[in-house]
């Protein structure tokens, strides 16, 4: 993994915007945009599909490889329907599988808290979504005229003795024993040893708190992204082989 970032979502953001912003982050990385060879993407905001495609035209000279359950990416899926799978849970299946073998479960802590399950013949059976945490803390802040809207951090102790601290033992002990109380069934539905690794952005900082999280992987999602295209490119250039061989 040479880089990598994490940028807040904005519907109203250009092409040029998204565009410049990007580059931005290649020059500070010193690494050059122009050698980028392919734009791989997850996406779970349909209405920025267009936005970031052309982004990937004008800006890198791309056409982007966007992920869906289309692709042939080696992993049966067991949801009903498989549209309705994320993308970003299909990347995230595709790189447990290949970095921690099945069965597995992955926890990725983004807006929405999602638990994949693979069983050991590897197939994507779906799992659960849940609000973040940082969703939880809004609508409690929202909700709740007279509670303050806190840092979401591990409190000193759980039991609280300022309103800042109880709510942050709240939210921190409360999300823990969630993540944990879904994880706990879903393994007993599998009915196998089954490894759980988390990723996402707030997965290092509630990672700590839970029992049955055996490790957190930063760049899981990333790594998932970089198979698929590896898959996608193997598959066409096959395809290409086998349309020149027909020709000749």
């Amino acid at each position: 993994m040479t880089a990598h970032w994490r940028m807040n979502t904005m519907r109203d953001r250009t092409i040029d915007e998204v565009g410049v912003l990007a580059r931005q982050m290649f020059l500070l990385a010193k690494i050059d945009y122009q050698k980028i060879c392919a734009v791989v993407i997850a996406s779970v905001v349909p209405p920025l599909n267009f936005t970031f495609q052309k982004m990937s035209e004008n800006y890198f000279g791309h056409t982007a490889i966007f992920v869906d359950n289309k692709l042939d990416l080696g992993l049966k899926i067991l949801y009903n329907p498989p549209t309705d799978v994320g993308a970003d849970r299909i990347v995230d299946a595709v790189a447990a599988i290949t970095r921690y073998g099945a069965p597995c479960i992955v926890v990725d802590f983004g807006t929405a808290t999602t638990f994949d399950a693979i069983n050991s013949r590897g197939e994507y059976l779906g799992g659960v979504i849940t609000p973040g945490i940082t969703i939880s803390s809004d609508a409690l802040f929202a909700r709740a005229a007279k509670l303050p809207r806190v840092e979401i951090k591990k409190p000193e102790k759980v039991i609280g003795t300022s309103t800042v601290g109880s709510i942050q033992s709240g939210l921190y002990y409360g999300y823990a024993g969630l993540v944990d109380g879904i994880l706990r069934r879903m393994i007993d539905e599998l009915g196998e040893k089954t490894r759980v690794v988390a990723t996402g952005g707030l997965a290092p900082l509630i990672s700590p708190a839970s029992e049955l999280i055996e490790m957190v992987d930063d760049t899981l999602t990333l790594e998932g992204l970089r198979l698929i295209y590896e898959k996608v490119k193997q598959t066409r250039d096959d395809t290409k082989l086998k349309t020149n061989i027909e020709i000749l």
